[in-house]
């Protein structure tokens, strides 16, 4: 099932962890970075060691804390092989070297890396990012840390990071990734900024959205679900094309290739999600 949601919480919260695995999040993303007070990382770790020791109902991402930080090795070691975990996030990634170093580590001997996902969250980071994309091939995924890069560019309006968003979406596709995910909307309140917001993401070629709150998950789910309208598209040309093969053009004007055809398949697929 391809993710439009990925639900954060902090990690030194086991009953806010428990609760947010059961409010249809599509990933439960487990903080242990940024959401977590200094005092309180070892603890975040502790408890999230002991939660993901078994399978959890919801898919669970942790994020581990900074690379050039001695905590992320401790975080690394305790939870990248426990069975609850289908994912790791990087933050704040600079260079592909990183994430060739955490495959490696986190590799067990008879197995594979878990699947890494990297965090852009500065200048050098969004400069490198195809090379980041193609560092390894445990790397699932890149995305935007936008808070961190919105400070690092000295960014004071949402227009400035039009570039570093396109930026990240080309190099996921161009390294053969998922389309990304649209960083936080970080007031949980303005949903109607939420959905505003999410509409420009999706024009710029994202793919869902991580949130903050439950109160968020179905406003990022409407947003970049496909409207009906566009499946009634994308119904039309998969029929033209099975009737027709090779470029045409349907009654309404509109121009059927294989690049078209390729997108309504993904209109579809998206539709059929549970």
């Amino acid at each position: 099932m391809t993710a439009l949601t990925w639900l954060y919480v902090p990690g030194d919260r086991p009953e806010t962890v428990s609760k947010a695995l059961t409010v249809g999040a599509d990933v439960v993303v487990i903080d242990l970075e940024d959401a977590v007070a200094p005092d309180r990382k070892q603890y975040a770790r502790e408890a999230t060691a002991e939660r993901l020791t078994d399978p959890q109902p919801t898919p669970v991402h942790v994020r581990v804390n900074a690379l050039d930080n001695p905590l992320a090795t401790a975080d690394l070691a305790a939870i990248a092989q426990l069975p609850g975990v289908c994912g790791l996030r990087l933050p704040k990634v600079t260079a592909p070297g990183q994430i060739t170093r955490i495959a490696e580590t986190t590799a067990p001997s008879e197995g594979g890396a878990p699947p890494l996902y990297a965090l852009l969250e500065s200048a050098l980071g969004i400069e490198r990012a195809y090379d980041i994309a193609t560092a390894h091939p445990a790397l699932r995924g890149i995305a935007l840390g936008e808070a961190d890069l919105r400070a690092d560019l000295c960014v004071r309006h949402d227009s400035g990071l039009d570039w570093p968003r396109s930026r990240v979406v080309v190099a996921a596709r161009a390294a053969g990734l998922a389309p990304p995910p649209q960083s936080v909307h970080p007031d949980a309140k303005d949903l109607d900024g939420l959905r505003a917001s999410c509409a420009r993401g999706r024009a710029l070629g994202f793919l869902g959205r991580a949130a903050i709150h439950p109160r968020q998950l179905p406003v990022i789910e409407d947003a970049y679900r496909p409207t009906a309208q566009e499946i009634e598209q994308a119904e039309s040309i998969l029929k033209a094309a099975e009737a027709h093969q090779g470029a045409q053009a349907l009654p309404n004007g509109t121009f059927i290739d294989a690049a078209v055809v390729a997108q309504a398949h993904r209109t579809l697929a998206l539709t059929h999600r549970p």
